[in-house]
């Protein structure tokens, strides 16, 4: 049991954000999360440097407390009666999503990425009964096109979409290019706030953040 999940929801919002920025900031410098290099993304856009939050679920305590962190945002940033199911993008985003749904007490879903060639021919596994509200939940957020394709083939099997939840937004035109498509994009932090504090820890240079910043600056 998480335990922890109860500790930030007595603090003011102001003090949960900080303290989500700086445990998330904090975790990316213990993993080593953050890499610099050239790197080829799942939408095909090549990037100077890359975000593993897969790694995360192999380092338990920060998987408890990025899971903690990911549950509070939800809460805060929506509420957790205006959505019945909570559905994963495989496959970075699923452990997370899991694990929120649980502690929400939500029924989980997630869209293959291909169809099923045998038994119920879907992309949807679960159950998703028609006007669902589904919450989105993935790792972290580039173009939104993942994104976007999730929340089509969700819509074409009866449910509905209005909202999605990254830990982290990578301020590449995600935000935008999803509400385009109806559907509002939360995040607990951004890429260029992260950025920031880890030069102000000294876990990345004056270099590395300018890389940084100028991915951002391009989209």
């Amino acid at each position: 049991m998480l335990c922890g999940f109860r500790m930030k929801n007595e603090e003011p919002r102001e003090d949960f954000w900080r303290y989500a920025e700086e445990e998330i900031c904090q975790i990316l410098k213990r993993t080593a999360a953050l890499e610099f290099g050239t790197f080829k993304l799942s939408s095909g856009r090549v990037t100077p440097y890359y975000v593993d939050l897969r790694v995360i679920p192999s380092f338990p305590n920060a998987f408890r407390k990025v899971s903690e962190i990911y549950v509070n945002a939800i809460k805060m940033k929506i509420g957790d009666e205006k959505f019945d199911r909570v559905s994963g993008i495989p496959l970075a985003g699923m452990a997370f999503a899991v694990l929120v749904a649980f502690h929400l007490n939500k029924p989980f879903i997630y869209v293959r990425q291909t169809r099923r060639l045998r038994g119920r021919e879907r992309k949807v596994e679960g159950v998703l009964m028609p006007g669902d509200r589904v919450l989105l939940i993935d790792d972290l957020v580039t173009t939104g096109l993942t994104l976007e394709r999730t929340a089509s083939a969700i819509k074409a099997e009866g449910g509905v979409v209005t909202d999605a939840f990254v830990l982290l937004d990578r301020e590449e035109g995600g935000r935008e290019r999803l509400a385009r498509s109806g559907i509002t994009l939360h995040s607990v932090l951004r890429i260029s706030s992260v950025a920031k504090r880890l030069f102000e820890m000294n876990a990345i240079d004056e270099g590395q953040l300018e890389i940084i910043l100028n991915q951002v600056r391009k989209k």
